[in-house]
């Protein structure tokens, strides 16, 4: 099963990078303050970007990489798929 690397924005405009192995569940999750506590009072959150990994270990390498970039990083990433 693969794993997905995601970005999402906030209702605050503010971008969260994760981790899922079930996309559209997570995102319910987030919708409903149950995603963690950085999303839970910034719903209703819009998914911006996914990418796929074949594990969790390499989802979560990639993620830590996204997760460095600066904000303007992120959009031109998002902007390319």
């Amino acid at each position: 099963m693969p794993w997905y690397v995601y970005i999402i924005e906030c209702k605050d405009a503010k971008l969260y990078t994760g981790i899922t192995n079930n996309l559209e569940r997570r995102i319910k999750e987030h919708n409903c303050g149950n995603g963690g506590r950085f999303t839970k009072y910034r719903a209703p959150v819009k998914l911006l970007y996914t990418e796929s990994c074949p594990n969790k270990p390499q989802a979560l390498r990639r993620e830590a990489q996204i997760k460095q970039l600066e904000r303007v990083e992120k959009l031109a990433l998002i902007e390319t798929k």
